[in-house]
C-alpha cells in the first residue's frame, strides 16, 4: 500500500493502538499547535518505526497539551529493510544530504566509518537520527534504520560476519559497468561500503581486496562525489539484489 501525501506524518516514540492516546511531546505540540495550525479533530498519520501507520485524531485537553489517538491502521508494518549502509562522514551539509538519502533508498543500518581520509565527523548520533526520522516523515517510509556508533575500517573489518557481503565503490575499479559484477552475488545479507571525499587509501583497499567476503564495483566512468556515489551504488544494488528486484 503506498504512502498518503496529502495528510501530514509524524513519528511517535510510543507504541501504537486503536483508541489508545498518546501525549504529544513539547516539540510536537509547538509544531502541530504553532506550525501547522491545527486545532481540535483534525487528522494526521502517526507511526513509530514498529506497529505501522496509523491514522489520529488530535484533542487539545488543555492549552499547553495535545493527545494523539489512533484510530485506523493505514498501513501495516512492513518487513525491516537488511541492507547495511557504511559511510565514510562528509562534511556537515553533505552528511545531511547522505543521510537522508540512505533512508529514503532503503537502508536498514546506518554505520559511520572512520577511514584514513575520512574528512567529516559525527560529533551529534541524536542529531543523525533526528535526520534519520524526518526524511522517514516526509518519505512516507515506515521502517526506521537502526544508527550506529562510528568505528575505524580496519575494526569493522576484524569483528565482520562473512555471511553478509560488504560492496564497496572502488574507483580505481577496472571496468565501468557495475550490474555483471552484482549480477555473480549470491548472497542476500548485504552492506555498502562508501568511501570519503578523497576515497579509500592504497592500504584500505590492499585490505579490502584481500577479503572473500567483498565485492569492489565500479560507478561508470564519471569520478563521483562520494554522496553522488552513495546513491547510485544503493540504486544499483537494490535493482539488481534489493526490494527493486
Amino acid at each position: 500500500m503506498r504512502a498518503n501525501f496529502r495528510m501530514q506524518r509524524l513519528f511517535i516514540d510510543a507504541p501504537l493502538a486503536a483508541n489508545a492516546a498518546v501525549e504529544a511531546s513539547s516539540d510536537q505540540y509547538n509544531y502541530l499547535a504553532n506550525v501547522l495550525r491545527l486545532t481540535d479533530g483534525a487528522e494526521i498519520l502517526v507511526f513509530n518505526g514498529r506497529d505501522g501507520e496509523w491514522k489520529a485524531t488530535l484533542a487539545f485537553p488543555t492549552r499547553k497539551r495535545i493527545l494523539l489517538t489512533p484510530v485506523e491502521q493505514t498501513r501495516p508494518q512492513p518487513a525491516p529493510s537488511d541492507l547495511h549502509y557504511l559511510f565514510a562522514p562528509l562534511k556537515v551539509g553533505r552528511l545531511d544530504y547522505l543521510v537522508q538519502k540512505a533512508v529514503e533508498m532503503g537502508a536498514g543500518v546506518l554505520q559511520p566509518v572512520m577511514t584514513q581520509h575520512v574528512q567529516g565527523k559525527i560529533t551529534n548520533l541524536d542529531k543523525l537520527k533526528a535526520n534519520v526520522i524526518e526524511a522517514a516523515e516526509q518519505c512516507g517510509i515506515l521502517g526506521i534504520p537502526d544508527v550506529a556508533e562510528p568505528v575505524r575500517l580496519f575494526d569493522l573489518l576484524d569483528g565482520w560476519s562473512s555471511d553478509r557481503r560488504i560492496i564497496y565503490c572502488d574507483e580505481g575499479d577496472a571496468g565501468q559497468n557495475p550490474l555483471p559484477l552484482l549480477s555473480a552475488i549470491t548472497e542476500r545479507k548485504l552492506a555498502l561500503l562508501v568511501g570519503p571525499e578523497g576515497g579509500f587509501s592504497e592500504e584500505e583497499r590492499t585490505r579490502l581486496r584481500s577479503l572473500d567476503f567483498v565485492t569492489a564495483i565500479p560507478l561508470g566512468p564519471r569520478i563521483l562525489r562520494a554522496d553522488t556515489a552513495a546513491v547510485a551504488a544503493m540504486a544499483v544494488i537494490q535493482a539488481a539484489l534489493g526490494d527493486w528486484n
